[in-house]
């Protein structure tokens, strides 16, 4: 992951999902034995699993991060309607419309021994004929409460008419993430991300001899259907990013073994949307978008990750080091280091304007052990202790700059008064203060001490002070 990437409050926003609604059930058995009647697998089935499929999917893999969704799409009046509707995250809220002449999609898995050995599908091949605009006005009516929209298009009927509803989305600047089964990529024309993988594309564009095919093939495609960017999945090859001003960034694939990429696909697109929809960078999270695909290909069928997996994940696949964390990430980081036998050392503080006291004391608290933990007050508690005035520098840049030392093994915000609660969850073998506090009045130093570990305080160095330069800066402004 980039080192200063947090992760966000996924409950802040919501997305929208229209899309090709689909039930996918299992049929789970032993199979050990050849059939009389034919050269097949007997399988003798003992658990049946129904779960969702297509924008259904889609919808499960943001609700899972705790992101609201709204899920729109078309079912049969049948019983299979019933099944998708149960199985769905209780975050979901459903328009799901039926048409009597619709019939649910459903594709029936036959798994033996954990191996697929038959798929069978249920659905018509034409697109319905009947109208989609009750859908749409229900759609529009949305719009107004979403952070994100999501078009997944299977081309079985659902999204006929996409144009309108991009733009619809368009006009209200909402983002607009579509994952294209139809070779026909002018009809997304005004989308913010197409999500195609490797075969789709070249369906599009035709075969790619190499990596730099890829992208002079993708570029070109950018600037005739007008979309901002193409984000191609490439199987073990991770994925490629390939924006319309010309940026460019490759992942490599982070998965571990690959089981099942049943549903890939869909966790790509929905934990991407639900990233930027809460606020993500859009390279960031592609980055989260490719671990959480390399998680659902190393399990059965179509899955859903949660933010424990992604950070679980990301905390196996890096090793954590001078970055910047949340506090989830950061007790990942630590159990590693303590099995590693490393002794943690904790600071805390503003770090509004850095000066070389601060280096000269980071760098002394880092000599005192193994790692070197930095927890910063965010900008509300900041001004809680210094003023309506204060900070002069916002979290992430605060952050960041104590990142950038090499001194600083990890960065985490806290938003109370005090670490004290911090302090409790990490329990720092060493806590450290400035030699202006006493050891009494340094929070959480109770913890630690009654905990077998010590605290202790550095001298400060002399003539360095960010109360006293924020104070010089104004005087000689004002003169």
């Amino acid at each position: 992951m980039t080192t200063q990437f947090i992760f966000p409050d996924f409950k802040q926003s919501r997305v929208l999902v229209l899309g090709d609604l689909m039930l996918d059930r299992y049929w789970h058995g032993d199979a050990f034995r050849i059939s009389p009647e034919a050269p097949v697998p007997v399988v003798n089935v003992n658990t049946i699993e129904n779960r969702a499929g297509g924008a259904a999917n889609v919808a499960q893999n943001i609700a899972s991060l705790g992101t609201p969704v709204s899920l729109f799409g078309w079912v049969g009046a049948d019983a299979e309607a019933k099944l998708l509707s149960d199985c769905l995250d209780a975050r979901i809220l459903q328009y799901f419309f039926t048409e009597k002449e619709f019939h649910t999609i459903s594709k029936l898995r036959v798994i033996g021994r954990q191996q697929q050995l038959i798929r069978m599908d249920f659905e018509r091949m034409t697109e319905p004929a009947f109208s989609d605009d009750v859908l749409f006005s229900s759609f529009c009516e949305q719009l107004s409460s979403v952070n994100a929209v999501v078009l997944s298009d299977y081309s079985k009927g659902a999204l006929c008419h996409v144009e309108r509803f991009i733009q619809a989305a368009s006009q209200k600047h909402i983002p607009i993430f579509v994952d294209p089964k139809h070779k026909n990529y002018e009809r997304y024309a005004g989308a913010t991300v197409l999500t195609p993988n490797l075969k789709e594309f070249e369906s599009v564009v035709g075969a790619c001899e190499n990596f730099s095919d890829i992208v002079t093939k993708a570029k070109i495609l950018l600037q005739k259907i007008d979309v901002d960017n193409l984000l191609i999945t490439l199987s073990k090859d991770g994925m490629v990013l390939v924006s319309r001003d010309h940026d460019i960034f490759h992942f490599k694939s982070s998965a571990r073994d690959v089981f099942d990429v049943t549903g890939a696909g869909d966790t790509v697109i929905g934990v991407l949307a639900a990233c930027v929809a809460n606020g993500v960078p859009m390279r960031d999270a592609v980055e989260i978008a490719n671990v959480a695909a390399g998680i659902v290909v190393g399990r059965l069928g179509a899955a859903a990750v949660t933010v424990s997996d992604l950070q679980n994940a990301i905390g196996l696949h890096d090793e954590i080091s001078a970055r910047i964390c949340n506090e989830s990430q950061l007790l990942i980081a630590i159990t590693q280091a303590r099995q590693r036998c490393e002794k943690i050392v904790m600071t805390n503080g503003c770090f509004d304007v850095m000066h070389v006291g601060h280096v000269d004391y980071l760098e002394k608290a880092r000599a005192l052990g193994d790692r070197l933990i930095v927890a910063v007050n965010d900008d509300a508690s900041v001004r809680e202790l210094k003023g309506n005035d204060r900070p002069l520098n916002p979290l992430h840049a605060r952050m960041r700059l104590l990142s950038a030392l090499r001194s600083v093994d990890w960065v985490v915000p806290f938003s109370e008064s005090t670490p004290a609660r911090l302090i409790k969850a990490i329990m720092p073998d060493i806590l450290v203060k400035g030699g202006d506090y006493q050891i009494q009045d340094i929070a959480g130093s109770d913890l630690v001490l009654k905990n077998g570990g010590r605290v202790l305080t550095i001298p400060l160095t002399a003539g360095f002070s960010t109360t006293r330069l924020v104070q010089k800066i104004r005087e000689e402004v004002m003169t």
